[in-house]
Parts: structure tokens; C-alpha cells; sequence
């Protein structure tokens, strides 16, 4: 088990980190897992996650192996974005409260523009789930985050 804080590795606080652990990485790919507790910020009122989270699930880890990456390099962790998912599917409509869920994400694609993709899958008792995440890190994620002015309109105000 890796002994970084998730709040060292991930640009998320609080409520909002949703895994527990990372298990080990590598240059392609990251485990990770969470034992699903009632009182978070998406359980249902049964204290069970739906099965949707379970893409944030997979984003996090994707988002621990830049930071394990990053750390591992002696850089800034940095802001990422999830642009999207593929193929999402699983055999449950609900992650049950006490659920070992291990999440497993391998880089298939990344490039130097900040552009990546990832295969990843979690798996528990009796839970199956995949998906294939675009994702996209900014080289000057800053530049990103600023705001345009908005546009003048000619028109005294």
C-alpha cells in the first residue's frame, strides 16, 4: 500500500475524496479501493452508493495515478479533467454499505498535449463494473481556469 495521504495526491478535499487507499501504481497503471460508508456526500438514504458513482470512483484513481506520479517525479500535483466515459457498464444498481471495492485504471493512451485514456474496472462481492475514461491535464491548467472578460457591446451603460 502506497503511504501518501489521498489529500497529497488527489486536488479534491474533504467529503469529496471518495477512495481510502491506493495499493500500488506503476508507470501504466494504479489499484486502488474503498469500503463503501453510509453518511457521504452521494449514499443513498440506505447508506449504499449508486452504481453512477462508480465512474467518479474510477476518475479519482485516475487522478491518484497523476499524483503519484507527480509526487514520485518531485512535481505539483495538478488539476485534471474527466471529459468523458465510454462503455460504462455494470451488474449492479447499487454499491451495498460494508463493499470492498477495488478499482483498477491502465493507461492505454497519453499524450503530450495532456490528452489520456484509461481502462478501468472495479470489482467487489458480487460487483462488476468497466469503462474506458478520456480524461485531459493541462500543461498550464491555470490558463484554464481563468475567466474571459466578457465581450464589450458597443453600448454605454
Amino acid at each position: 500500500m502506497i503511504d501518501w495521504p489521498l489529500a497529497e495526491l488527489l486536488p479534491h478535499a474533504g467529503d469529496m475524496i471518495l477512495i481510502d487507499h491506493v495499493l500500488d501504481f506503476d508507470e501504466e497503471q494504479i489499484h486502488t479501493r474503498l469500503e463503501v460508508r453510509p453518511g457521504g456526500l452521494f449514499n443513498r438514504p440506505d447508506g449504499s452508493l449508486p452504481a453512477w458513482v462508480g465512474i467518479e470512483l474510477m476518475a479519482q484513481s485516475v487522478a491518484a495515478y497523476a499524483g503519484c506520479r507527480a509526487r514520485q517525479q518531485g512535481q505539483a500535483v495538478e488539476l485534471g479533467f474527466l471529459l468523458g466515459t465510454r462503455k460504462f457498464q455494470c451488474n449492479v444498481e447499487h454499491f451495498p454499505v460494508g463493499s470492498i471495492l477495488q478499482i483498477h485504471a491502465l493507461r492505454s493512451l497519453e499524450d503530450d498535449n495532456g490528452m489520456g485514456v484509461f481502462e478501468c474496472h472495479l470489482d467487489g462481492p458480487g460487483i462488476t463494473a468497466s469503462a474506458r475514461l478520456n480524461v485531459f491535464r493541462p500543461p498550464q491548467v491555470s490558463d484554464y481556469l481563468q475567466e474571459t472578460p466578457a465581450p464589450s457591446t458597443g453600448t454605454p451603460s
